[in-house]
């Protein structure tokens, strides 16, 4: 698609903060597919850029993939029982790292045939069923038989995340992103010569554009909140500092669910716990630290004290006989708490921590599918669930550090970029950029 673009005049001035835009850029949508650019004057690489009329710029529409046989070899049966996306076989194009992306198949489409091309077609209800919001589909008992290979048409949607930039020379275009299933990126600018005002997000099978779609950029990247003093591990966090300082051997044991346990992160590397001794071996040469992991898919802290003693996964076990210096805790799957239960359950683990003398770093978590979250869409920036309120009060009641990861995930709405698209797995696992996150309000502590 080739972008439209405006030639605007330049007006030399001092290089300013790229990080923050003096006001929002006035961006509003211009028609169906159409987004309009308002006058005003941006920092583009110490430059102002004064856009001097109103341009429009056209926007493709939601991205529609046709896929036609696709072969499965087979099918499973149909589990109505499962989760929706694991029903039954999932559609490829639709297959995230996990589970499928939901919302994005258009269910008329979906024909399962016993060949390619025009072979005849099974019938919905009879021959097999499918679950149509997840795009998953399996055998019923007495239709397709057991081992049949079987192929498959349907349409689906892609999203694409768009960005409208304003050149230093004065273009202003709207750069198209490349679609994927769950994780799009947006498009890359030329930081010495480009800035990007805003982007459009454009989800699969969306009818047309309205101001949910815009994401203007009001601060390029998240800044810690200004303090006094020193960081504040020095206070809440003394052993592990004193340690980090002296080269003592430092133990940290990083404790949680799925994401724990590596969920989304491409490989251990990039796990937000082996990010964060990474970040701390920079910052502190002499340190020398140990890292262990306890993490458990689809549990909470619950189920690791439920569990016998001597299973892999029992608090003792995982948790405690390690000894610990330091342990760094992450349990979205805790988010069902309010805060008098995250009160009354976390007291209990301090107790047990503090009698192996372990200090406790406790992150807030990630955001997950808006729906998960009570949200109405992907537009948050403050967290909405109790129980992130109720671990930052236990924190301050406690004297507990606290790595407030959902600050940096609401702020990714003030950066342009939905949420949603830092998702693996389109509900709960964030990739390598949201292990990222949470490294780095980690290392924050300590900086």
């Amino acid at each position: 698609m080739a972008g439209a673009c405006l030639l605007v005049f330049l007006a030399p001035c001092a290089a300013a903060d790229a990080a923050t835009f003096a006001e929002p850029p006035r961006v509003e949508i211009a028609g169906d597919w159409a987004v309009r650019v308002l006058p005003g004057t941006f920092d583009v690489a110490g430059n102002k850029v004064a856009v001097v009329k109103a341009v429009d710029l056209p926007v493709e529409p939601a991205v529609l993939v046709r896929v036609r046989d696709e072969k499965h070899d087979s099918l499973p049966l149909f589990n109505q029982a499962a989760a929706p996306w694991a029903m039954g076989v999932k559609l490829r194009s639709l297959a995230t790292t996990e589970t499928t992306a939901a919302d994005m198949l258009v269910p008329e489409s979906l024909a399962l045939k016993s060949g390619p091309g025009d072979a005849p077609r099974y019938t919905a209800g009879k021959d097999y069923a499918f679950e149509p919001r997840w795009a998953t589909a399996g055998r019923l008992p007495e239709g397709i038989p057991e081992g049949a290979p079987v192929w498959i048409d349907y349409d689906c949607g892609w999203g694409r995340l768009d960005a409208i930039v304003v050149a230093r020379d004065g273009a202003v275009t709207l750069r198209p992103g490349v679609p994927h299933n769950a994780t799009p990126l947006p498009p890359a600018v030329a930081p010495d010569r480009e800035r990007t005002l805003a982007r459009v997000w454009v989800p699969g099978r969306t009818a047309r554009l309205t101001p949910e779609n815009l994401y203007p950029i009001v601060e390029e990247r998240y800044t810690e909140p200004p303090r006094d003093g020193p960081p504040p591990a020095s206070k809440v966090l003394p052993r592990t500092w004193a340690k980090l300082h002296s080269g003592e051997p430092l133990h940290v044991l990083a404790w949680g669910d799925s994401v724990t346990a590596g969920g989304e992160a491409s490989d251990v590397a990039h796990r937000y716990q082996n990010r964060f001794v990474a970040l701390l071996g920079e910052c502190f040469p002499k340190a020398k630290i140990r890292l262990t992991t306890a993490g458990w898919g689809g549990r909470n802290t619950d189920s690791f004290l439920a569990e016998p003693p001597g299973a892999e996964f029992n608090f003792d076990r995982a948790v405690i006989e390690p000894r610990p210096d330091l342990i760094v805790m992450e349990f979205v799957n805790d988010a069902w708490m309010t805060p008098p239960v995250v009160e009354e359950k976390y007291s209990y683990l301090l107790r047990r921590f503090q009698a192996i003398g372990a200090e406790w770093l406790i992150l807030t978590p990630h955001f997950v599918r808006p729906d998960w979250m009570g949200a109405p869409s992907a537009r948050v920036e403050a967290d909405p669930r109790p129980y992130v309120e109720g671990l930052r009060k236990f924190a301050a009641a406690h004297g507990v550090a606290l790595a407030d990861a959902a600050l940096r995930w609401g702020h990714l709405l003030k950066e342009g970029i939905p949420y949603v698209t830092l998702l693996s797995n389109s509900i709960n696992h964030p990739d390598d950029r949201g292990h990222e996150l949470f490294a780095q309000a980690l290392i924050a502590l300590f900086r």
